[in-house]
C-alpha cells in the first residue's frame, strides 16, 4: 500500500507523456508535467456556456468579446489609481514601469513593448520628457536613435502610486484562485506569443486581414 501513490504518479506521467506527444503543449520536463497537472486541475468539467451559443454565436466571437470588455475593466481600475496625481494616463505609468523593470532602451523599443502605433508612442514619450521624469541621449550604436531612461524624478513619482497601481492590478484577477492565475497567465502568453509575431510584420491596416488568411 506505501506505493499506491507511486503507483498512480506513474500513471499521470505515462498519460503525460501520451498526450503530449501528439499535441506539443509542454515541455518534457517537470515544468511542462506541472503545469498539465493544473490544467487537469482547473479544467471544466464540461464545455462552458454563453450568450448567444444557442443562436450559433462562435467561441472566437465570445473570445475576442471579452478581451475587450476587460482591457476597458482594467483601464477603469487604473484610472482609479492614478485619480489626484500627477500622471495623464495609465500609459504614462506602464511607460515607466516599463523602463524601471527592463532598464534603458530606445524609443521605439519602448513603443514597441508596449504595442503602440509610433504616433502614440512618441506623444507618451514627449510627455514624460517634458515632465522630467524619463531623459533621452544619442545612442552610440545609432546615432539616429534616442536611448531613454527613468529619471530619479520618474522613479520618485511612480513610487508614490505604486500602491494604489498594486491595488488596481490585483482587482484585475478578481477571485481566481492561484492554479486558475497561471493556466490563464500560460494562455495569455500563448495567445500573446501568436500575435506578437502579427505585429512585428507592421501589416498595414488595409492588408493586415488579407495577409493572414
Amino acid at each position: 500500500m506505501k506505493y499506491q501513490l507511486l503507483k498512480e504518479v506513474l500513471v499521470l506521467i505515462e498519460k503525460f507523456e501520451e498526450e503530449n506527444l501528439t499535441i506539443h503543449m509542454y515541455s518534457n520536463q517537470v515544468e511542462g508535467f506541472k503545469e498539465w497537472i493544473a490544467k487537469q486541475v482547473i479544467q471544466p468539467v464540461e464545455e462552458p456556456t454563453w450568450e448567444g451559443k444557442e443562436k450559433g454565436r462562435s467561441p472566437e466571437s465570445v473570445i475576442s468579446t471579452l478581451i475587450v470588455h476587460m482591457n476597458r475593466f482594467a483601464k477603469s481600475y487604473s484610472k482609479a489609481a492614478i485619480w489626484g496625481s500627477d500622471f495623464s494616463t495609465q500609459e504614462e505609468f506602464i511607460y515607466l514601469i516599463t523602463l524601471k523593470s527592463f532598464g534603458e532602451m530606445t524609443k521605439m523599443e519602448l513603443i514597441k513593448r508596449n504595442i503602440h502605433e509610433k504616433p502614440v508612442g512618441i506623444a507618451i514619450v514627449n510627455r514624460l520628457i517634458k515632465q522630467r521624469w524619463i531623459a533621452q541621449k544619442d545612442s552610440q550604436q545609432d546615432r539616429r536613435s534616442k536611448l531613454i531612461n527613468i529619471t530619479e524624478k520618474g522613479l520618485q513619482v511612480l513610487e508614490g502610486q505604486m500602491q494604489n497601481i498594486r491595488r488596481a492590478t490585483q482587482i484585475v484577477s478578481g477571485d481566481l484562485t492561484h492554479l486558475e492565475k497561471m493556466e490563464l497567465i500560460r494562455l495569455l502568453n500563448k495567445l500573446s506569443d501568436f500575435h506578437q509575431a502579427i505585429y512585428e510584420k507592421n501589416f498595414a491596416p488595409d492588408r493586415l486581414l488579407d495577409e493572414l488568411k
